[in-house]
């Protein structure tokens, strides 16, 4: 037997993979949105595994801040939304971040910005929306502490809008039976819904639907002076769709009452290019160890404006535990990091928001 072979197997260590950080594309198509707008422009994207949340509040207000130190005090905000939502009271206190530094806020919804995303484009005095682009219901679900669990162990939403329509099926029967029969072998539907979902769930549910009415008609306050036209849209976004993810489209959202124009065709070329490098940006990195054990390493939020590139960068280590079933973290690093061209050179460092 030779030396080699008693020689211990040396297993060799995976780099870890990492998002790409294109600050230099960005920054450019920045400069042509804002020479063609007229006035200071921010982004806010996020991808589709984030959601928008009360940590985004004080990331906005990072970012808004150098806007202001860049334009001498922005009066006017044009605002790139890109969003699946989130929770609507970051919504509401975003709008509020926005109207402090700026005194006329347009939206840009080039893409999707629904759910709470929808809320936070309520806050602009305009709404631009392109052929691609695309509003949505508000109608609140909520992932409770006591939701359903699913196959691999996660709670799952519950939306105010599905718990009424079973109430309602069971009430008008279905094809076939009489609703009379439901009455008799259980008056109230409701008991039969307990053993599915709990009874907290339900009640919060309900909370959460009433608290997304209130949220769309404080935000349009902000810049609609007819109160009760702004709980009519309100109730609209709350209760006229058959789907969450309705897209409300351009002219639905005319319809409805908004103050929605059309993106004119320069600026959507440029905010499509825009939100492409982003979505580049936000794709997946996992690094696979093993079968149970892996690094994950993506961007998932970004908030730009000239010279400055916001963006929260997951960078976490998952054990997959199987007695439990589920998946649980380790290591995390994940933050918010700050990208700043000082002059003319690129500066990144962890940002503690």
């Amino acid at each position: 037997m030779s030396e080699s072979d008693l020689d211990p197997v040396v297993v060799p260590k995976l780099e870890i993979r990492r998002p790409p950080i294109l600050f230099n594309r960005t920054a450019p198509l920045i400069a042509r949105l804002e020479q063609a707008l007229g006035g200071a422009f921010v982004s806010y994207w996020c991808s589709p595994h984030a959601s928008m949340s009360q940590a985004d509040v004080a990331a906005l207000d990072h970012v808004l801040r150098r806007a202001r130190d860049t334009h001498d005090g922005p009066r006017r905000v044009f605002l790139f939304i890109k969003s699946d939502g989130g929770q609507g009271t970051a919504a509401l206190r975003m709008t509020n971040i926005l109207r402090h530094w700026a005194d006329e806020v347009t939206a840009l919804v080039p893409l999707e910005a629904a759910s709470a995303a929808t809320m936070l484009a309520l806050g602009a005095d305009e709404i631009q929306i392109g052929p691609l682009g695309y509003l949505s219901a508000v109608d609140t679900s909520i992932r409770h502490a006591l939701s359903p669990l699913d196959h691999t162990n996660d709670r799952v939403s519950v939306s105010h809008d599905e718990l009424v329509r079973v109430v309602r099926l069971w009430r008008e029967g279905t094809p076939g039976d009489a609703a009379q029969d439901h009455d008799v072998s259980e008056p109230n539907p409701w008991g039969k819904l307990f053993d599915f979902v709990h009874p907290l769930v339900i009640g919060a549910v309900d909370r959460a639907s009433s608290l997304s009415i209130k949220l769309c008609t404080e935000i349009l306050s902000y810049h609609f002076t007819d109160r009760e036209r702004a709980a009519q849209i309100a109730r609209a976004l709350n209760s006229e769709y058959p789907a969450h993810g309705y897209p409300i489209t351009l002219r639905e959202a005319q319809r409805i009452g908004l103050p929605a124009k059309p993106l004119a065709a320069e600026v959507e070329e440029l905010l499509i290019a825009l939100g492409q490098t982003y979505a580049e940006m936000g794709q997946r990195a996992n690094t696979d160890h093993d079968p149970r054990n892996y690094h994950s390493n993506e961007i998932r939020k970004i908030i730009e404006t000239r010279d400055l590139q916001l963006y929260y960068q997951v960078d976490i280590d998952w054990h997959y535990r199987e007695v439990e079933r589920r998946w649980s973290s380790l290591n995390d690093r994940s933050s918010w990091r700050e990208l700043r061209l000082i002059a003319g050179e690129e500066h990144t460092k962890v940002v503690h928001l």
